[in-house]
């Protein structure tokens, strides 16, 4: 049988993997590429389940009653939704400015779709008011680089150096549980692995030393590292003084992190500072790679500075299976901060305030370059500013789902109910496209042609097996589809190719040059590494000969730490910090909808020291509280000898009364305006009410209930449901809570009809049904409902169809 190969959807890693087409069943197996070399972990070997769910989305949705999200969602074709959208755009732009209406991206589009999002915003829009959820993930790493090195390119080298790398010390990531098939590279290394997390994560188990810092404080480790390289006459003064500018001024900042100081601050030993400094600065190779334990932080970039530093003054960029990286997380997350989707930046990674990178792209582009807007706001405070005077008040969300993902959730979800218009497009009804005026449902990864980047900086291709399902499109061909329809199409292509080679020409002479490569070229050389000037090779290791600065020099800079913006204190005693699962992924919309990925993982816990748990009166798997200042949020205690006394972690891959996002801090970097998801204050209590403990694998003691049927009804109009009969009604008994788990649906008419899930007289959730159809939706990213609440599903259907539905709605009562 005939095989596709391409790519995994998940991670920055950008597995290779095989496609085979057999009827309409998609089968997956793993590839020999580069990166993977044969390996896959075991959200990639699901991902070919996603293509089919049942909770697929295949027609436009819009609001049955414009402009009132309280009304259910209605199956639209086409022409109303674009209709509704661009309609909803004049109105703002004519009444508000251009700047009203915004665009938010994600670090899982395409190059090309990436791209033309941002050509969208400033040719076809011409607002400023664009940004992505890559500012919640690499933009203080990229901060950093881009002020000592000139350029950011996440690993400026192959992951294939990290496995000749004598000693290697991994800040804030846990490649065992977020990218496995990575673990190899590492598990080949003969020498020295230092782990630096507060917990002891599966890779942190493999470590020769592993440090526990406080959460917050990897700027003073880095700093007290450099310090005790300096003391013991280990630094490379000639390569300092040949290759860099700035040292002086750095080594007189590093008086202040003695070691006794710093073992106070970060908690971590003074003899484990001083055996990873002789680690590093006797080593014949080394490599220092950062993620976002130590980078989301509100003094993140001067984190991630800290630890440039030290590789400089160790001599490592450049150097022969050395240097310093940031591990990219997202699936394009490296793309996606290249190519114009950033709030301040135009394709190529030139600078949207730039003169001549203005003057550049608006060549290529055919318009003036006074045309072009300027630097809008960051992601948090463009939708933290939504609603508000100024700020945006339409919004077009294309593959995010920042209801989960960004910090101070209920802010966010406030501010998103302020708009006047909300458009998502997404594969799924994410949390973030139940509150939107119009879904578009977009094609998936093995139904799109276009390229991606992974953290390597290797450009790679994306190839379709199958055209997408039902009415879904791909981004490119809704973006053009709106331009269009604003009078901007001539502009504008939903041809990925023809995209690229307009992405090609625009980014030529930028720091991220794709004007060598080709689609034919990242096939016969398996990935083309950036910079790729025209005519050239591309560049797989950088930095070999000089920086791409004026001076040819990488910089050091001083930087000092600073408190977290949230202490503990009596109210508030511990810091939490929060991260990924293996087999979970960014704010779970896909993964949660794989049961071999929820198994294990169904029940979200909170990792905590045995000795914190037993303060409370916690055991293992009974249910928590934890409390911030912003929010609470439920999880199950999971009890680790492995993590420090005064740390939670929890993931935040769920949405609903488990949502990470709902505690964290979002205030700023100064430079990058990175959120800080990874520390604020938080407070512990023991949950005492009747739901059963939980081990985080299995709920005990509870009762599933079950609404079910065939009925028969007549329709009255899709703006009046009803309710469906007097059995599909249930109130939550007195003393027990109850949690939704599925809701299954069939209609027997030739028209759509809507189930209505109520919750006491509210509307819950919908679920269209489309023509003599069936669907099933999972409930779990509902809250639970308390004692004395009513449950009751009705139906919608245009006035005076008749038909049958089926009703399944599956419910677990502790």
């Amino acid at each position: 049988m005939p095989s596709t190969t391409t790519h995994c959807p998940y991670c920055s890693l950008q597995c290779g993997i095989s496609l085979q087409v057999r009827g309409s069943e998609v089968s997956l197996a793993p590839a020999d590429f580069p990166t993977n070399r044969g390996g896959l972990c075991v959200k990639g070997w699901t991902a070919a389940e996603l293509l089919d769910h049942p909770d697929r989305l295949l027609t436009p949705l819009v609001r049955t009653v414009p402009g009132d999200r309280r009304s259910p969602f209605r199956a639209a074709g086409w022409d109303e939704a674009l209709d509704r959208t661009v309609q909803a755009i004049t109105t703002s732009q004519e009444r508000y400015g251009r700047d009203s209406v915004g665009c938010f991206g994600g670090g899982g589009l395409t190059n090309e779709k990436a791209y033309l999002l941002g050509k969208f915003a400033r040719v076809a829009l011409r607002t400023a008011s664009i940004d992505y959820n890559g500012r919640f993930c690499m933009s203080s790493a990229a901060t950093a680089a881009n002020r000592a090195f000139g350029v950011d390119r996440g690993l400026p080298f192959p992951l294939a150096d990290v496995a000749r790398t004598q000693v290697l010390l991994l800040a804030g990531s846990n490649l065992a549980d977020t990218m496995p098939p990575a673990m190899q590279y590492l598990n080949e290394r003969g020498g020295g692995l230092v782990v630096v997390d507060p917990r002891t994560s599966a890779t942190a188990r493999a470590a020769t030393v592993h440090l526990r810092p406080v959460p917050g404080t990897d700027l003073v480790l880095a700093n007290g590292l450099l310090h005790l390289v300096l003391r013991a006459g280990r630094a490379d003064l000639e390569y300092i003084a040949a290759r860099t500018t700035g040292f002086d001024e750095v080594r007189a900042g590093l008086t202040a992190y003695w070691p006794d100081r710093v073992e106070r601050v970060t908690g971590v030993p003074v003899e484990d500072l001083e055996r990873v400094a002789e680690m590093l600065g006797t080593a014949a190779s080394a490599m220092i790679l950062t993620a976002r334990g130590a980078e989301q932080h509100s003094q993140g970039s001067d984190t991630a500075q800290a630890f440039v530093n030290l590789a400089l003054a160790l001599g490592l960029p450049g150097r022969s299976d050395s240097g310093y990286g940031s591990i990219t997380g997202q699936g394009n997350g490296q793309g996606g901060r290249e190519h114009g989707q950033k709030a301040d930046q135009l394709p190529g990674y030139r600078r949207i305030d730039d003169p001549a990178a203005r003057a550049h792209v608006a060549a290529v582009w055919g318009v003036a370059p006074e045309e072009l807007p300027g630097a809008g706001p960051s992601a948090y405070e463009m939708l933290s500013g939504m609603g508000r005077d100024g700020g945006v008040r339409a919004l077009l969300v294309f593959a995010s789902n920042v209801v989960v993902s960004a910090p101070d959730r209920d802010r966010v979800l406030d501010r998103l109910r302020a708009l006047d218009f909300l458009a998502v497009s997404d594969m799924f009804l994410s949390e973030t496209a139940m509150e939107a005026d119009v879904v578009f449902p977009t094609a998936q990864w093995a139904e799109e042609e276009g390229t991606m980047t992974n953290l390597e900086g290797r450009v790679v291709r994306r190839r379709p097996v199958r055209v997408p399902p039902g009415q879904a499109r791909d981004d490119l061909q809704i973006i053009t589809a709106l331009a269009r329809r604003l009078g901007r199409g001539a502009y504008f292509s939903a041809d990925a190719r023809e995209v690229f080679q307009e992405l090609r020409r625009a980014s030529s002479g930028g720091a991220a040059d794709y004007g060598g490569i080709t689609y034919e070229r990242i096939e016969a050389e398996q990935g083309v590494f950036w910079p790729c000037p025209e005519g050239e090779t591309g560049t797989a290791r950088m930095f070999t000969d000089r920086f791409p600065t004026p001076d040819g020099r990488a910089r050091f800079v001083r930087v000092e730490h600073r408190d977290a913006t949230e202490r503990p204190d009596a109210e508030f005693p511990y810091v939490l910090t929060t991260g990924r699962l293996m087999r979970q992924y960014q704010s779970g919309t896909q993964t949660r909808r794989i049961a071999a990925l929820t198994q294990g993982d169904a029940v979200p816990s909170a990792e905590m020291h045995p000795d914190l748990a037993r303060r409370h009166g916690i055991g293992a798997g009974d249910a928590v509280e934890l409390r911030t200042r912003r929010g609470r949020a439920l999880f199950a205690a999971e009890l680790a000898d492995g993590i420090r006394p005064d740390t939670v972690f929890v993931p935040f891959h769920w949405g609903g009364e488990s949502g990470a996002n709902a505690l964290t801090d979002p205030s700023l970097d100064p430079l990058s305006r990175m959120p800080a998801f990874k520390a604020c204050a938080v407070a512990v209590r023991k949950v005492e009410d009747p739901r059963p403990r939980l081990d985080g694998r299995t709920q005990m003691d509870s009762t599933p209930r079950f609404l079910q049927g065939i009925f028969s009804f007549t329709g009255k109009g899709m703006d009046a449901p009803f309710p469906l009969a007097s059995e599909l009604r249930y109130v939550v008994p007195d003393g027990y809570v109850t949690q939704p788990v599925y809701l299954r649906g069939g209609n027997s008419c030739d028209e759509l009809v809507c189930l209505v899930l109520m919750r006491d007289g509210t509307p819950m959730r919908y679920l269209p049904i489309g023509a003599k159809a069936a669907v099933h939706v999972s409930l779990r990213v509902v809250e639970d409902l308390m004692a004395g609440t009513t449950i009751e599903v009705y139906l919608a259907a245009p006035d005076g169809v008749s038909g049958s539905a089926v009703v399944d709605l599956g419910l677990v009562e502790v």
